[in-house]
């Protein structure tokens, strides 16, 4: 079965993103398909680069960078969403005259289009708040 997953809420403030996660490897490992994870909303912040994470805390962040770099999952951010968070690419930031991109290189920034592809191409869309 092929699946696309949407997280909504940032990490640190709810279960979602963790959830999440771990949904993600666990339908991998069941054998399905995982066509893109669209981060909206807070959710974009599990791109962000240069957040710090106390030695004692789960790095979300780095999870995921982790889990999309060793399985292939193409993932994208809301442009809207990221934005208004201060979460940009180098072209972007260039764009807006920034003086840096924060957004890691394993996640690109797109529209909803990409959502909606997700949505057409999937059989299952399973949002995590």
């Amino acid at each position: 079965m092929k699946f696309s997953v949407v997280v909504h809420s940032a990490p640190y403030s709810s279960q979602g993103p963790l959830t999440a996660l771990k949904f993600c490897k666990a339908l991998l490992a069941d054998g399905n398909e995982l066509y893109r994870v669209f981060f909206f909303r807070d959710g974009v912040r599990i791109g962000d680069l240069l957040a710090v994470i106390p030695q004692d805390d789960i790095n979300l962040q780095e999870q995921w960078q982790e889990f999309l770099r060793l399985n292939r999952v193409e993932a994208t951010v809301c442009v809207s969403s990221a934005l208004k968070r201060g979460i940009l690419d180098q072209q972007e930031a260039s764009r807006y005259e920034k003086s840096g991109a924060n957004l890691s290189p394993l996640i690109e920034i797109a529209g909803l289009g990409q959502l909606v592809d997700a949505c057409q191409q999937s059989d299952r869309v399973i949002n995590f708040g």
